[in-house]
């Protein structure tokens, strides 16, 4: 009995003791961010009583064991150190938040624009690098912020880099793209062509989207938004990695990053490379994409930093632009058996068996840039980024001699939504071999040619931003933003297919008083060859010079700021088909624009903000289809366009707790004067033109919410909704011209001059109709469950709603003074997506190696992703036209980092 008691004796006495022990070592957790935009920082240092450790891809950290008071330091290269003291029974910390430290190397952060929550009076989301990993899969960079309030991205007709993205109803033109504080919109037309930087998510450290006016400081402001992307720069950490991705239609990639890490003399230098190539999911649509990226950048002193970066993604592919109605297809699965709506009316052979198409993207547009950052002292710096962008490339583009009754219209697959059967084969493909025939037939050469529509243009720019504390509590920022384009545009005959030469029959509409060879018939009639101008032959210049400010003031929970830049923006036109030297350059247009922005954002506690902005924007037309009535064929410049007007007011509300981040906003914005083109018919003969509209308005409205909660360690969850109210608002005045540039009478005749009194203008009424395009409801449900620090599983959805079509004019109602009613447009279908991917960590040889993989559209369902009206009559799902959103594809990769 006594031994029994002995034993129980000592079981509590060991009981007692491990008890003891096991409160006396605990297991502390936490998390490291960026103060300023709340995104985790990756590979950070934490210090804990002498134990190190880093932080993974979320910026958490763990350890075990420790006793008592826990002294914590952490250190990340770019931000300050911090230290605190915890109480280790605690277990979990607050997260660590690290502010970026201006005379350390991170300069891409300080031009970059970025706001910062809970201080910045703006509606913004942060995308960081790891959710960009996470999702990416066979999305294209625009599809990453889908899950965004406001935000709508579709891939168009499907090629390899073609999608586009919209935020709050406003398309890419209106969409600020700024990669490390540098403007990315092109400066004829403000588009983005994402296939020039498909590679840009490979090379991305961060993500931010502004909405609405935005916080960014640079001259030329934004109306929907701002997406300002942070490239890799500095690394914490000497190494790199290793990766191959596969994925369906024989998508295949391979890269490598390498950086030497800050050395102990101040050099930095990381390099990736990577190759992308597969047969696309659209029938067709081969592509190859290269990416590379250089920065190099040297730390001088504590005040001076340089900084050298260099960018491109060269690529190239095939593409499908011709949208079908509902019918056909149905009869292209039904009847030549491609699935899955991936039939591409373009794609087709030759009569020599090689695959053709007439849809065809070749560029690239490799960006230099060289940042200065001086730290002149602890209140003032300089900021300053020379920039540089070298873009060559071109697009197929068909022409044909209408005097044999052919059009450039004949090699499109389908025209407006309607199949072109002329050059078609049983099989459904395009009958390119029937073009050479026609062409080998005909006595006076090719009717039909094959273009490339160059795109070549030099563009370099600076940027100077100067920041101070001028108290305290106020900051000030002044800067310059210089730029200079010149676009060198042509179509240049690179296959006569069969044919001997080819006469460009578009030279009959040259004026002799505009180039005296007009007047020469050998010149009319000129038998021209591959590498000979046809159609266009121009150059198009654009200088902007702008100066901008902005002034902070923050203190206690208060924090605002009032904003303004002044630019002036000067577009001409060189031309050397249309004129002679003596009157190839067109008068210079000068636009006068200005921005005036404020807000103001109170943090009532560490739970709840509040926030507004207001803004006024006039900003200069765009030079195509804007400051030019006819930008291809015309030095005529338009007497009708001004600066276009942009009024926008903005609330906003957020809530934070430890676990939980919600974002309510709402939005009103007025856009006054805005320049846009539109498809259109004209005569009986229903002769193809556009109508170039000025005097357009349109207003934006709607509300936002977006909230994040990781109410278990293991567990992430986010989700959005949004609604808008989006219609165009005006009555508007359009001149018609043809497809080569030149006024139309009201029969579709060519009329005596641009401006004449027998060029077609008519008024067009838009009061109340839908704006197109992107869904004016959207909502994104995602969870992501972490099983301990190896296994990642994520689930997202998706919602489209009250997505309009793009709506039309009808050829048949336009004539001189009369009105033309635009109907509604045709509502899309509400539709949904259900994706997933999941990571695993693992080691390989002693190297952290992940393997990953994503499923998108995982139920395969078909949907309309972008649909127009029909070019006359009532819309119905019988006549309207567009492009299905991709079916379920897959990928995979295995990621090793040395």
């Amino acid at each position: 009995m006594k031994n029994h008691l002995k034993h129980l004796l000592l079981v509590a006495v060991l009981a007692i003791v491990g008890t003891v022990t096991a409160v006396a070592q605990s297991t502390l957790r936490g998390k490291v961010v960026d103060a300023e935009n709340n995104e985790p920082l990756i590979g950070a240092t934490v210090t804990v009583n002498g134990v190190k450790v880093a932080t993974d891809i979320d910026g958490a950290f763990t350890v075990k064991g420790v006793k008592g008071t826990a002294e914590i330091t952490v250190d990340y290269i770019g931000y300050k150190s911090k230290s605190m003291k915890t109480n280790a029974s605690k277990g979990d910390i607050a997260t660590i938040s690290l502010k970026p430290d201006g005379r350390m190397l991170d300069d891409v952060v300080v031009t970059s624009q970025v706001a910062v929550a809970r201080k910045t009076p703006v509606a913004v989301s942060s995308v960081p690098l790891s959710f960009i990993e996470e999702k990416i899969g066979t999305q294209e960079f625009p599809e990453i912020l889908k899950s965004t309030p406001g935000v709508h991205a579709n891939k168009e007709g499907g090629g390899y880099g073609d999608s586009e993205i919209y935020m709050r109803g406003f398309d890419n033109t209106n969409i600020a793209v700024m990669v490390n504080g540098v403007p990315m919109n092109d400066m004829e037309n403000q588009n983005v062509y994402w296939s020039n930087w498909a590679g840009l998510t490979d090379v991305t450290r961060s993500m931010q989207t502004q909405r609405g006016l935005g916080a960014s400081k640079v001259s030329a402001p934004s109306v929907g938004g701002t997406i300002n992307i942070i490239t890799k720069s500095i690394e914490a950490k000497k190494g790199g990695s290793i990766y191959y991705g596969m994925g369906n239609d024989n998508m295949n990639k391979v890269m490598f990053t390498v950086s030497t890490g800050l050395s102990k003399t101040g050099w930095s230098m990381t390099l990736l490379g990577s190759k992308t190539w597969g047969d696309g999911y659209v029938q067709g649509t081969e592509f190859s994409g290269y990416t590379y990226f250089l920065n190099i950048s040297k730390r001088l002193n504590d005040k001076h930093q340089l900084s050298f970066t260099a960018f491109g993604a060269p690529q190239e592919h095939f593409q499908r632009k011709d949208a079908l109605t509902l019918a056909d297809w149905k009869m292209t699965e039904q009847v030549w058996g491609v699935k899955d709506h991936k039939y591409n009316p373009t794609y087709g052979f030759d009569s020599n068996g090689k695959m053709r198409s007439a849809e065809y993207n070749v560029y690239h547009k490799p960006q230099l840039s060289l940042n200065h950052q001086w730290q002149i002292n602890d209140n003032s710096s300089l900021s300053t980024v020379l920039y540089m962008s070298i873009g060559r490339g071109y697009g197929y583009s068909g022409q044909a001699n209408t005097d044999y009754g052919y059009s450039y219209t004949d090699w499109y697959g389908a025209y407006k939504g309607v199949m072109q059967n002329k050059f078609r084969k049983a099989d459904g493909t395009f009958d390119y071999g029937a073009v050479e025939e026609l062409n080998a037939n005909n006595e006076n050469g090719s009717i039909m040619v094959m273009t490339k529509a160059k795109n070549y243009h030099n563009w370099y720019g600076l940027v100077s931003t100067y920041n101070t504390k001028l108290t305290k509590d106020i900051d000030f920022y002044g800067g310059v933003d210089f730029r200079f384009y010149k676009g060198t545009h042509t179509n240049d005959i690179v296959d006569l297919y069969g044919g001997k030469y080819f006469i460009d029959s578009t030279r009959k509409s040259v004026k002799p008083e505009n180039n005296a060879n007009a007047a020469n018939q050998s010149w009319v009639y000129q038998k021209l060859g591959v590498g000979d101008a046809v159609y266009r032959d121009y150059d198009g210049h654009v200088v902007q010079e702008g100066a901008f400010f902005q002034a902070e003031y923050s203190k206690n929970g208060l924090s605002s700021f009032l904003s303004g830049s002044l630019s002036n923006t000067s577009y001409w036109r060189y031309d050397r088909l249309y004129y002679d030297k003596k009157n190839a350059e067109s008068e210079t247009k000068n636009y006068l624009g200005f921005t005036v922005k404020g807000g103001a954002n109170y943090n009532f506690n560490e739970h709840h903000n509040a926030f507004f902005n207001v803004g006024y924007i006039s900003r200069a037309p765009k030079f195509n289809y804007g400051a030019f009535l006819s930008f291809a064929s015309s030095n005529v410049t338009n007497p009708d366009a001004k600066n276009e007007k942009v009024v926008s007011f903005e609330l906003g509300y957020g809530y934070r707790l430890k676990w939980l981040q919600v974002d309510v906003n709402a939005y009103w914005t007025k856009w006054l004067d805005k320049t846009m083109a539109k498809s259109s018919t004209v005569g009986t003969a229903q002769v193809d033109a556009f109508v170039n509209m000025t005097g357009v308005n349109a207003l934006h409205k709607g509300i936002e919410i977006e909230a994040k909660a990781s109410p278990l360690y293991w567990l992430d969850v986010n989700a959005m909704f949004s609604i808008g109210d989006w219609k165009w608002d005006s009555n508007a005045k359009g001149y018609v011209f043809d497809y080569n540039g030149q006024p139309l009478t009201k029969d579709g005749s060519i009329a005596s001059g641009i401006g004449a009194e027998d060029h077609l203008s008519t008024g067009i009424n838009l009061k109340g109709i839908h704006v197109g395009g992107a869904a004016q409801t959207t909502a994104a449900l995602g969870a992501t469950i972490k099983i301990g620090k190896e296994i990642r599983i994520g689930a997202d959805w998706t919602l489209y709603a009250r997505n309009y079509a793009y709506y039309s004019i009808s050829g048949s109602n336009l004539s001189l003074g009369k009105t033309n009613t635009v109907a509604d447009p045709w509502r899309v279908p509400t539709a949904s997506q259900f994706d997933l991917n999941a990571s695993y960590k693992f080691k390989i040889a002693g190297l952290n190696a992940t393997i990953s993989g994503n499923v998108n559209n995982l139920f395969d369902y078909q949907y309309l992703g972008k649909v127009w009206n029909p070019s006359s009559g009532t819309a119905t799902k019988d006549n309207i036209y567009g492009f299905y959103a991709f079916g379920r594809t897959f990928s995979t990769r295995l990621k090793i980092n040395f």
